[in-house]
């Protein structure tokens, strides 16, 4: 029982020590106000953000589908512009972008640029709306040369050698230009052989011709089939040596312009004075008037190569030469006063704007 007693006794002196010593260790802990465990901080960097894609197609401007196209994505959702080439049929897609505000561009060959922007939200998939090409326009740079006086020259001879009297009879030798280009020696000779070798100058020798047999003119070639034959190749050769001589060679060697200025404006005594004027003075080369010696000179050639070949009772030497030298420089008059009140109705090709008669 005294065993008992004893061990009760010590039992109850601890539990009263323990229970004694509580106030004492939280009084203790307390003082010392030590620090819970940490809790670890929420990360907030990008790294642990959301990342979302954007997707969509580049088409072109009838809105087919365009495979290679090169498509650049820049804005807020990417640190530096990434790039991707439109898929076969025509997808394009970008992955692992941040939220924020987006450009997108599509370039492919021969269209022009095309371009959209969005807003992308964190983690979202955002699917664009197509991006659409232009066709590309086509700009060329374009320098313009001024024509020379010869290219300018060579327009206005082509032109000229359009000028038919009722479509018919050849109108070569006049200018409806106000200021035309001055003729080289190969453009004079143009126009002269494309007068001489016209099927229409040979028909007008076969009427001159026959004309002459009617009344007998230069009785020297006789009567009959071969005085007509002999007659039509006098009009032809004279036609021909006054054209060239008259037209072409002296033009060539004085520097004139063969070709008769029409004029179309004024008064009828002004403008019938001018064109008989213009038998005897022309333009030079150098734009001044002066005397027409390449008419004046080509009459008296043409008119003593005839002696060459009308018959020997017709010909007179100088007076024959004389004859026909003045016969060309008055129907060269004639044929200006034709020009100025008659033929410009009637002759194709003209110019337009050119004044009427």
């Amino acid at each position: 029982m005294a065993a008992c007693a004893m061990a009760l006794l010590c039992a109850g002196t601890a539990a009263y020590g323990q229970d004694a010593a509580r106030p004492q260790m939280a009084a203790i802990r307390e003082e010392a106000q030590l620090p819970s465990a940490p809790t670890p901080a929420l990360q907030t960097d990008g790294a642990t953000q959301a990342t979302g894609t954007i997707s969509g197609t580049v088409t072109d401007a009838q809105g087919e589908l365009v495979s290679g196209a090169k498509v650049t994505l820049t804005g807020d959702v990417v640190k530096a512009p990434r790039t991707t080439i439109s898929a076969g049929d025509g997808t394009y897609f970008f992955e692992k972008v941040d939220a924020g505000t987006f450009h997108l561009e599509a370039a492919a060959s021969g269209m022009n640029q095309g371009n959209i922007e969005g807003t992308i939200a964190a983690g979202a998939v955002y699917l664009a709306p197509p991006i659409r090409l232009g066709a590309a326009t086509s700009s060329t740079e374009l320098t313009v040369t001024p024509l020379t006086e010869r290219e300018i020259a060579t327009q206005e001879v082509k032109q000229e050698e359009k000028q038919r009297v009722l479509g018919i009879v050849p109108n070569y030798f006049v200018t409806y230009d106000k200021d035309p280009a001055p003729l080289d020696a190969k453009q004079k000779f143009s126009l002269g052989l494309h007068e001489v070798l016209d099927p229409v100058s040979f028909i007008l020798a076969a009427g001159e011709a026959g004309g002459e047999q009617l009344v007998n003119y230069y009785p020297g070639f006789g009567s009959g089939p071969a005085a007509f034959g002999k007659r039509y190749g006098a009009a032809v050769a004279d036609a021909t040596s006054s054209t060239l001589f008259r037209d072409s060679i002296y033009p060539s060697l004085f520097h004139q312009d063969p070709r008769y200025y029409y004029l179309g404006e004024g008064t009828t005594w002004h403008r019938a004075k001018y064109a008989l004027e213009t038998a005897l003075i022309c333009k030079g080369d150098n734009g001044k008037w002066q005397t027409n010696y390449s008419s004046i000179v080509g009459s008296l050639s043409s008119g003593a190569l005839s002696n060459l070949y009308y018959a020997p009772s017709d010909r007179k030497g100088v007076s024959l030469t004389l004859e026909n030298s003045l016969i060309g420089i008055a129907g060269e008059g004639a044929a200006h006063l034709l020009q100025e009140f008659v033929l410009r109705r009637y002759t194709s090709h003209v110019p337009i704007g050119t004044p009427g008669p």
